[in-house]
């Protein structure tokens, strides 16, 4: 464990102290997340590699909207151009939400077979064409099931600069994941802030608002 500055510490602390209402609602709002929209919050992870957080939730509505997981249809169209938009990498995506929508029932059974939040993780990681273990951190927590981290932008940059990462990763491997995942669980544990909550934190110490 890095030993953190108290000064980051208390500044941390002090954000929680400000938005802990508004996060622990959020992720109440996560843990109620009804079962038949599991899909769609899939299908979100699935679109946000290097594409607009807003654009993916959007498009996912319009995906919902349209049923299609009851009935496909070519997706690649709808991610190409939805409201003025991009989602990039629209036709490998549209493949990955084919793909998804043909196992969902398996990822149903993981879900409801595998207790452990990071053992569910490997195992959709492993089974989910186009899901790594950020995107399936986050579906995990968008869905309400709490202890993965989502390592992002705004994880890595605030690692860097409260000393707990020494620099910024050219590239993150499972084992890196890893690594970054338990030093952010430290700074957690220093600061007296549940991860879930402490995510939400940095989001809020960035953008000033408790996103998706």
């Amino acid at each position: 464990m890095t030993s953190i500055d108290t000064a980051h510490i208390d500044e941390l602390r002090g954000i929680h102290t400000e938005v802990r209402a508004r996060a622990r609602a959020r992720l109440k709002e996560f843990r109620a997340v009804p079962r038949e929209r599991y899909f769609y919050e899939l299908c979100f992870c699935l679109m946000t590699p290097q594409s607009s957080a807003v654009q993916c939730f959007a498009v996912a509505e319009e995906l919902e909207r349209r049923g299609f997981l009851e009935a496909a249809f070519d997706a690649a169209p709808l991610l190409r151009s939805h409201a003025g938009g991009y989602v990039r990498f629209h036709n490998t995506k549209a493949r990955h939400l084919a793909e998804a929508r043909e196992n969902f029932a398996a990822v149903l059974h993981l879900l409801d077979t595998i207790p452990q939040a990071k053992d569910v993780r490997d195992a959709l990681v492993a089974d989910i064409s186009g899901l790594g273990m950020k995107e399936a951190s986050h579906f995990l927590r968008n869905i309400g099931r709490p202890g993965c981290t989502i390592v992002d932008r705004h994880i890595l940059r605030n690692l860097v600069r409260v000393g707990a990462l020494d620099e910024w990763p050219r590239s993150i491997s499972r084992t890196r994941y890893l690594q970054i995942e338990e030093i952010f669980e430290d700074l957690a544990a220093q600061c007296g802030i549940p991860p879930d909550e402490l995510d939400l934190v940095l989001w809020s110490r960035e953008t000033g608002a408790i996103l998706k």
